[in-house]
């Protein structure tokens, strides 16, 4: 019997919209949960939100609620966003769920009665944006007062830190240096990628631990110290202990803590910036509480944009959602899978992904399906003939490939190499297309040609595209289930046991194949992508829907130039008419008169602010007139309609009645 597979993704902290480098995390994770339970692990998936701490305080204070309002708002976002994604977990913990807040308490006190927490001062850097402390040494700017004094600074994170004074308790991270250093000799895979080990090493563990400030008095959203309730835990013990407290660890029922973390491999995944925590301070908890460590720490790069890191700021920030409803799910599974590689950083380009689109996912995979599913109509009625193996001079070498690339694929997999066993998988897909070029089953389906080596073409390539569907079966779900469906075969998946000559007799190709990945048109999608992240589109469209207090866009304005200013027209218009978009639950799509004897149509993301959209009709808004026309949802859109927001609230600029069609604002 195969070993359970533990498997988790870092809890997200709740302060602001999610965008693609937490989905790539998330996808990641979901992509190995699927491939091992395809493999016959039993498997659990956990995912969550660390909900404590200051930030969160000041953002509640900010939004006018409690935190507990706030967190439960992004929590139910952060769940509609995994639900878009189809991400198979199978508990999704919040920080704030009464069993887990209770067992970090009783930990607290545990190591507190063992001396490994111990009370005393701290002094020191602060960022309440990171949630952490740093030395003068660590940051990356500092900033001095007349005479030289370092009065602030600016975090490696880029955010600004305070100096901060207070009692603390600490971690006593010293004295398990030596044992952790033991345990990464003996397990020198633990960390992955390569390299992240000897980051570790070189910048925290040679130059010495030092003992870990583990609660704060200067706010009071955490786990109170039982003992000291004027202490909050600090959000590093609440945080990581999810790991253990998801599966029932210091609960009545840890039947699958036995199960997954006691008799299972655990596998966490985090991006690179927490490594330190998960590589450091939560092995040596869990020695400190004399449990077992997990069996492998992923610490992924990023997805970064050509001008670098993704920001508000910039106008540069990519949302999974826009990219979804667009494009479909599959898509954005297939290309964050195959673009960011292991142990380095990804850029995100349009091109590149609409690119990877049109010629991997339509061109390559695609066509062939197209292709094969055509053939089979035309030259056997739909039959797909019974496989026999090397009837055509070509059918060896295919085989050959596949085989070699299934290998290729199962290893890939097994080192979490997505892009790697990606390839493999296309691979087996470029192969297919060149047989049929080498074959050539229009020649052979001729009068004078070889009907037996048709049906063997059409029967290799058929199960060509079974092995392929159930390799990317992980990865793109609604694709494979496609490809199956169109094969005439029931979306039932195993890769332990998956070879080319196991195509089973008497398949029916569907009677039209219907393409899986329509080619697009290259220069519109990149520039939708384009303004999607850079901003002049509908305010509404560029707010996070789940935000519970905000609306919120994505590009923070700057202060312009007068010119810049009156460059924009903004016009009265009439609604003439006003319908939902359909297949969209945030467009309305409006007709207008603006003065100047053409209707004009405009999409805008309001449906939510206004269910009774004929309530519209009539009235006369205002337009920015002189944007420039984008397509939304295959419909196009001449303009945007200016409205106002507050408190979460938005409502359409109008005038009054009197004020002419196509009169200018300024």
């Amino acid at each position: 019997m195969k070993k359970p597979f533990y498997i988790t993704t870092p809890i997200y902290y709740p302060s602001g919209k999610l965008h693609i480098g937490s989905a790539y995390t998330t996808i990641a994770c979901d992509v190995l949960a699927r491939y091992k339970r395809l493999m016959g692990h039993d498997v659990y998936y956990l995912t969550g939100l660390d909900e404590h701490g200051q930030k969160i305080e000041t953002k509640a204070e900010e939004a006018g609620l409690t935190p507990q309002a706030y967190v439960d708002g992004m929590a139910v976002g952060v769940k509609e966003l995994w639900k878009l994604l189809d991400i198979s977990y199978d508990k999704f913990i919040r920080t704030t769920d009464d069993y887990h807040e209770e067992v970090v308490a009783a930990v607290f006190e545990k190591l507190l009665a063992q001396d490994d927490i111990y009370l005393g001062e701290y002094s020191g850097w602060y960022s309440v944006s990171d949630e952490e402390f740093f030395t003068e040494s660590q940051l990356e700017e500092v900033f001095r007062d007349e005479v030289g004094k370092v009065i602030g600074g600016i975090a490696p994170s880029g955010h600004e830190v305070a100096w901060v004074s207070e009692e603390s308790y600490f971690l006593r991270l010293s004295k398990y240096q030596d044992k952790l250093v033991e345990f990464f000799t003996a397990h020198p895979d633990f960390i992955q990628p390569d390299g992240r080990m000897n980051e570790i090493m070189k910048n925290f563990i040679e130059p010495g631990l030092e003992d870990l400030a583990v609660s704060r008095t200067s706010f009071t959203w955490g786990v109170p110290v039982p003992s000291n309730p004027k202490h909050v835990i600090y959000v590093w013990i609440d945080a990581l202990l999810n790991y253990a407290t998801a599966l029932g660890y210091g609960q009545e029922d840890h039947a699958n803590f036995d199960t997954f973390w006691e008799e299972g491999t655990v596998f966490h995944m985090v991006g690179k910036d927490i490594l330190r925590f998960h590589s450091i301070y939560w092995p040596i908890l869990l020695m400190m509480l004399d449990m077992e460590l997990p069996d492998r720490l992923i610490a992924h790069g990023w997805f970064v944009m050509k001008d670098g890191k993704m920001s508000k700021s910039k106008g540069n920030v990519v949302y999974p959602e826009m990219l979804v409803e667009r494009f479909g799910l599959d898509p954005l599974r297939y290309y964050l899978m195959r673009s960011l590689p292991v142990g380095s950083d990804g850029t995100f380009t349009p091109e590149d992904y609409v690119g990877r689109i049109n010629y991997e996912l339509a061109n390559d995979l695609g066509n062939l399906l197209n292709r094969t599913v055509a053939m089979i109509n035309k030259y056997f009625g739909g039959q797909v003939p019974t496989y026999v193996e090397n009837v055509t001079a070509f059918d060896g070498d295919l085989a050959s490939v596949v085989a070699e690339n299934l290998r290729a694929y199962h290893k890939n997999m097994e080192g979490v190499d997505y892009p790697r066993a990606l390839e493999a998988v296309w691979n087996i897909i470029s192969r297919s297309n060149k047989y049929i070029d080498e074959t050539a089953p229009w020649v052979l389906a001729k009068e004078d040609g070889d009907k037996e080596q048709l049906a063997a073409v059409m029967a290799h390539l058929a199960a060509s595209l079974r092995v392929v569907a159930h390799l990317i079966q992980p990865f793109m779900m609604e694709t494979s289930n496609a490809i199956m469906e169109q094969l005439g075969l029931a979306a039932e998946f195993d890769l332990e046991n998956l070879e080319l000559a196991a195509l089973p007799a008497g398949l029916t190709v569907v009677a039209k194949g219907r393409p899986i990945f329509p080619r697009l048109d290259m220069e519109a999608e990149i520039d939708y992508i384009k303004e999607q992240m850079g901003g002049g589109s509908d305010p509404v469209e560029e707010a996070t829907e789940w935000d519970p207090a905000t609306v919120e866009l994505k590009n923070e304005k700057k202060a312009i130039k007068f010119e810049d200013f009156d460059a924009v027209e903004i016009r009265v218009a009439e609604v003439k008419e006003v319908a939902k978009v359909e297949g969209s639950d945030k467009l309305l799509k409006f007709r207008l008169d603006a003065g100047d004897g053409q209707d004009r149509q405009i999409l805008s993301g309001i449906a939510k602010f206004y269910p009774n959209e004929q309530e519209l009709v009539g009235k006369k808004l205002q337009i920015v007139a002189n944007l420039k026309p984008r397509k939304m949802m295959g419909l196009l859109s001449q303009g945007m309609i200016l409205s106002a927001e507050h408190d979460g609230n938005l409502t359409v600029m109008t005038v009054d009645s009197s004020v002419a069609n196509g009169s200018q604002i300024g």
